[in-house]
């Protein structure tokens, strides 16, 4: 019998994790004091991935009315979502109802907790502002406000280093909070913590936020008041909010109100979404407290929304999530409207599926997770009664994509003559002097036709709807706008691309609905209806997307790394890459390929004529880690191909994207190079000596 002695280990421990080493990138959050203060978080290998790609837009402050502000909480942070360039799991927890949330705060339980790039990306899609988390707990939480509070310009020093670490990675605040009993003396300096921390962030990133957590009180004790009062008030007076802690009663929102005087909206009155003793038991009963606090004038701060996926409420998590989020929107509406500006751009990407497409070719069929590649999220409405609607919609993973991984399925019955309309997107764009150009992609079966429906305001001209329609359209009433038929992809069999242009100088856009009928007359008497819409572009031009070519791209490998497993030779490395003309555009996506090149394939640098290109992830920053890359034996020259994304939805042609080719045979030779050379080396060291 062979094996191993007893005394060894037949699964040795992992090395422990080494940030400066090269390696898939993830997110971490920073646990000590000390490891804040030296700075070694942007000594990692993994700190320019961690940089968010996705500005938030100018001039997006907080509304004057209340607001809705969530804290993820969810299975301890840093799970799925820290796989910065994307995970493999299809199921990943995900947020997608954007148009209900304010602000988002990415919660754990470890001293400084950065939120991962993927959030603050998406987020910032939606006009969402996104904060990290400065907490203090225990006996460990102590001891750091022991030494960050010893003096006045200690506490000034931790609070910049906080606002160096928003400024790098581009994200737009902090939620503090202090859960730790105080010594009296501390308190002048954890205000001037606050303080300074507040004052500083909002000199160095305009529009953003320091929120106070209920903690802590003004006489060092840790007692939560579950309300704005005089024992808090101090810190909220000079912060940007409260976060209340959520065992408040009833009277506790109004009474808080009072408190705040004229600045009551930045209360925060929190609900535990797991119930845990909050008002109204939260859970399914979310809205009973929910609307005591929009009743009594204040804002909402829901905590730990991904109750709905820990605890796998039925049947399924996007059904149970999506009835949930519509609890807030009958509780609250909608606190974010789009599209507000062009180029408007979604494929109805939740940032997870099954599959990945581009321009209607599938390039990957194996499961994924990557909440940066969520576009603009449709502001679908649940149904509690599924029994109630002629035609079934929800965004589907199943179905081919035009563009990413999700796409939206119309699936039911339909009578000829009849119609099915539902919500999209609820806008405030104000159109201008030039046309509009509204882009759209269908895959339909039988006769099964879909259209676009447009609510348009003036203060002049009062209100007016568009449809736009490709046939069977004399059912409507609304002023009927035909598309033309643009050219579809030979690599995209079944979808129809459609585009019109509107003219509307002066109007404002309020409303997008999908529109879904049958074709007339009759092809057949079937009342089944289906039909996928792919994805949807709004802008000011029909031309296509210029992107620039492949030569005004300077592109490098570095950190190369050759191995082997399971018998195979493996590759890694970092690709970065960047314009020759630094004042170009600015690009929010590159997909990553690769050719594995033979000796019989290779033809020329720009391409091969056997060669497959195989898509091997996303990348939203100009920098793409492969990780131990399987390579045939026969292959001889590896092509990694960027393509370039832009903002409208458009990719760059393979054959005129950047790359890099890196020599496989030379590479592996580089060791049998080196002992060549040593001989001739030993004999220059002696003649020297």
């Amino acid at each position: 019998m062979s094996g191993q002695p007893n005394d060894q280990k037949s699964d040795p421990t992992p090395p422990p994790f080494d940030p400066s080493k090269p390696s898939v990138p993830i997110s971490y959050p920073i646990k000590t004091l000390e490891d804040l203060e030296n700075g070694s978080y942007y000594k990692s290998f993994h700190y320019p991935f961690n940089k968010t790609s996705v500005p938030l837009r100018p001039n997006t402050g907080l509304a004057q009315r209340p607001r809705v502000l969530v804290c993820h909480d969810m299975q301890g942070g840093y799970v799925d979502d820290k796989w910065i360039q994307g995970g493999e799991n299809s199921g990943a927890y995900a947020i997608w109802h954007w148009y209900l949330i304010d602000v988002f705060v990415y919660f754990s339980h470890y001293l400084v907790t950065l939120p991962p790039p993927c959030w603050t990306n998406t987020a910032h899609t939606h006009g969402v502002k996104v904060l990290g988390t400065f907490i203090v707990e225990g006996e460990e939480g102590t001891a750091t406000c022991n030494k960050m509070l010893s003096t006045k310009e200690s506490a000034h020093k931790y609070a910049e280093l906080l606002v160096e670490l928003a400024v790098a990675l581009g994200f737009d605040g902090w939620l503090l909070n202090m859960e730790v009993d105080l010594a009296i003396s501390q308190i002048p300096n954890l205000k001037e913590f606050v303080s300074y921390l507040t004052q500083t962030m909002h000199s160095s990133v305009p529009g953003s936020l320091v929120i106070w957590y209920d903690s802590v009180t003004i006489d060092g004790t840790l007692s939560w008041q579950n309300q704005l009062n005089e024992e808090n008030k101090p810190f909220f007076d000079i912060s940007d909010g409260i976060f209340v802690n959520y065992l408040w009663e009833e009277d506790d929102p109004k009474l808080s109100a009072t408190v705040a005087g004229d600045r009551k909206l930045d209360v925060y009155m929190g609900i535990d979404v797991f119930g845990r003793g909050t008002y109204g038991g939260g859970q399914w009963t979310t809205n009973v407290a929910l609307e005591v606090i929009k009743k009594d004038d204040v804002s909402a701060a829901i905590f730990a929304p991904g109750w709905v996926y820990e605890t796998k409420q039925p049947p399924d998590f996007q059904t149970a999530q999506n009835r949930w989020w519509s609890l807030v929107e009958k509780s609250w509406g909608i606190v974010q409207n789009y599209p507000k500006t062009l180029p408007f751009y979604s494929n109805f990407d939740q940032g997870r599926g099954n599959h990945i497409s581009v321009d209607g070719a599938q390039v990957l069929s194996t499961q994924w997770n990557n909440i940066s590649s969520q576009t603009f999220q449709p502001f679908l409405e649940y149904v509690d009664d599924s029994t109630s609607k002629t035609i079934e919609v929800r965004v589907d993973f199943k179905e081919a994509s035009f563009n990413g991984g999700g796409n939206i399925t119309f699936k039911g019955t339909l009578e000829a003559g009849t119609s099915f309309s539902t919500r999209l997107f609820s806008g405030q764009l104000l159109t201008g002097p030039l046309p509009i150009y509204f882009t759209y992609s269908v895959k339909s079966e039988g006769n099964s036709q879909l259209g676009l429906s447009l609510e348009l305001s003036s203060e002049t001209e009062g209100k007016k709807k568009l449809f736009l329609a490709s046939q069977g359209t004399n059912q409507f009433s609304s002023e009927v706008l035909l598309p033309r038929r643009l050219t579809t992809p030979d690599n995209a069999p079944g979808w129809v691309m459609q585009e019109v242009s509107i003219a509307m100088n002066g109007y404002t856009l309020t409303e997008i609905h999908a529109v879904c009928y049958k074709q007339q007359p009759e092809i057949t008497n079937t009342t089944e209806y289906f039909a996928v819409l792919g994805d949807i572009k709004i802008s000011t031009s029909s031309k296509n997307t210029e992107f620039p070519p492949s030569t005004s791209w300077i592109v490098n490998g570095q950190d190369i790394e050759w191995g082997t497993s399971q018998g195979s030779k493996t590759l890694s490395l970092k690709i970065s890459w960047k314009p020759e003309d630094e004042k170009g555009p600015l690009f929010p996506k590159y997909n990553i390929y690769v050719e594995k090149l033979s000796k019989q394939s290779i033809r020329t640098l720009r391409g091969t004529l056997e060669s497959v290109r195989e898509y091997i992830g996303v990348a939203h920053i100009e920098a793409f880690y492969v990780s131990q890359l399987v390579i045939p034996s026969d292959t001889s020259s590896l092509k990694f191909i960027i393509q370039v994304c832009n903002v409208d939805g458009a990719s760059q042609n393979l054959d005129d994207a950047p790359f890099f080719q890196l020599d496989v045979q030379s590479s592996t030779n580089i060791l049998s190079l080196l002992f060549g050379c040593l001989p001739s080396l030993v004999k220059n060291i002696i003649a020297y000596l």
